[in-house]
């Protein structure tokens, strides 16, 4: 596992994190033995930055994490965890929730804690409501030991916010298709220009990435001289960045974790040479032309009220025309409509698109998946 001095906040961290949003489940709940066992395989495997969050799994995650850093596993560990910020309705607020969220994991501090998903609505109501303050007194309090923040919005909005507060570190997301999206490498250059440590979130686009590619991928990776998976390739684009500090993905499975280990035994900075890069700009083409809704799989927007199954059918959307394979997704798309989880029970309240980080037009894009996959 390679490492990095993360900013000024005295820690090393592993150049890879394990993040605890998709964790595997059974019966729609974690599996507890499961996730135990990868998240101690990765500590015991030099992983030392281990993310959640409030809602991740329910408010399941949290709680697991803090089981699974039992038995000596917290001491080799960097946590970090983000606060609730969309609940909180007075200052008072955001300790409370902090304070739940210290018990759950089972400890008396957090070493990086997070403003979680800001974008411009939601930083101006909770720096109105002392946002900045409080997390400077958790710091004296000794309950967090660096202060950042995670980000959803345009560039603007996240150079507002770094200009705001002596920031510990920041979180983006960032991958070879959303370099001009958010924050995007604008803004992580911003961030390490000004010394401020860049975590990077969804870096293979909630999973898209890691997918089997379609022969016109394919056929370009197989340019290269060193043959890769599509994984690695992700990863490389990243961690080739001298800007990025961490990359942070979630795992579902142990083969999965065991992958990304193993690649990032090798993840040194400036490593691609210019076939490399080519090649890359050439998959990020064929990709562009192909995805039609840019969702991460993220589930911010369910339970939907009405039982729509949002992420699940802008997936089978996407993948029928990545990989023209739109007679087998309008097959499972047909169930879904019996099972009553189809875009026709939407009544367009929504909800969803108030949740959805990537700010989609999700009422609009359900449409345009119905229509596709019906016909």
């Amino acid at each position: 596992m390679q490492y990095m001095e993360f900013g000024k906040t005295g820690l090393k961290t592993s150049r890879f994190g394990m993040g605890c949003m998709r964790l595997p489940t059974k019966d729609d709940k974690i599996d507890q033995e499961k996730a135990m066992e990868m998240i101690r395989y990765a500590i015991d495997n030099g992983v030392n930055y281990v993310d959640t969050a409030y809602p991740y799994h329910n408010g399941e995650s949290e709680v697991l994490l803090g089981k699974a850093l039992k038995d000596g596993y917290r001491e080799r560990t960097y946590l970090a965890t983000k606060s609730p910020v969309w609940l909180v309705e007075k200052y008072e607020d955001f300790e409370k929730y902090l304070d739940e969220q210290l018990e759950r994991l089972q400890t008396d501090y957090v070493e990086l804690y997070l403003l979680h998903a800001l974008g411009e609505s939601r930083w101006k109501k909770i720096r109105e409501l002392g946002a900045l303050d409080f997390l400077d007194e958790m710091k004296k309090k000794g309950k967090i030991k660096c202060a950042g923040f995670s980000f959803h919005d345009k560039y603007p909005v996240f150079k507002n916010i770094i200009d705001s507060y002596n920031w510990d570190m920041c979180q983006i997301q960032l991958n070879i298709l959303d370099q001009e999206y958010q924050a995007g490498i604008k803004g992580l250059k911003y961030a390490s220009g000004k010394g401020i440590p860049v975590v990077i979130m969804e870096p293979l686009r909630g999973g898209k990435l890691a997918q089997p590619p379609s022969k016109e991928i394919e056929d370009v990776y197989n340019k290269a001289d060193i043959k890769r998976t599509p994984v690695e390739w992700a990863f490389r684009w990243l961690y080739n960045l001298p800007e990025v500090s961490l990359i942070l993905s979630g795992v579902s499975t142990m083969e999965q974790l065991k992958e990304d280990i193993d690649i990032f035994d090798e993840a040194k900075t400036d490593v691609m040479n210019d076939n490399e890069k080519q090649i890359i700009e050439e998959v990020i083409n064929v990709y562009k032309e192909k995805i039609k809704v840019n969702c991460t799989g993220c589930n911010y927007c369910m339970p939907c009220p009405s039982k729509v199954q949002i992420p699940t059918i802008f997936s089978w959307y996407n993948d029928s025309v990545m990989y023209d394979e739109k007679e087998k997704y309008s097959k499972h798309y047909k169930k879904l409509e019996e099972q009553k989880g189809d875009v026709s029970r939407c009544v367009e309240c929504g909800e969803c698109e108030d949740a959805c980080p990537q700010n989609l037009n999700v009422i609009e894009f359900l449409k345009e998946a119905h229509n596709y996959l019906t016909k």
